[in-house]
């Protein structure tokens, strides 16, 4: 079955899987070839793709899935491959978004918050996979 995974910045995976594990607000998915169609909402968290006896491991954040004539289609709000993912990075963003929180709170819209509130869930989303998926690497 093919799978097509977009963010508003790109085309992060398109290619032919062989099962995809996804979380769902309803719970966690495993999809294999000639699944019935769906249309369901992403949750925020890890997403497994099977692919020829290989497993690649994405943290992914919020957006749907459709899986239509053995096509799965996700559009997500945020999706990265786990060796991808800059643990030191994702840090720092996090303390970023948290000193913001601490410091500016009082002093943010409504929406500045949320933004704010959104890079502090993807940088902990991240940190997560990173950590689960790269044992013994060092996070720091």
């Amino acid at each position: 079955m093919q799978l097509q995974i977009i963010t508003p910045e790109k085309i992060v995976f398109d290619e032919e899987i062989d099962e995809l594990v996804v979380p769902t607000v309803r719970g966690e998915i495993a999809i294999l070839p000639h699944h019935v169609n769906l249309l369901t909402q992403i949750a925020p968290g890890e997403m497994t793709i099977k692919q020829k006896q290989k497993s690649h491991h994405m943290a992914v954040a919020g957006g749907f899935l459709q899986i239509a004539d053995d096509t799965v289609s996700i559009l997500a709000d945020f999706a990265v491959r786990s060796e991808e993912i800059d643990a030191k990075k994702a840090l720092e963003a996090q303390q970023r978004a948290e000193e913001k929180i601490k410091n500016q709170k009082e002093h943010m819209s409504e929406r500045d918050f949320e933004l704010v509130q959104a890079d502090m869930r993807r940088a902990i989303l991240q940190l997560k996979v990173a950590r689960k998926r790269h044992r013994g690497a060092p996070i720091s």
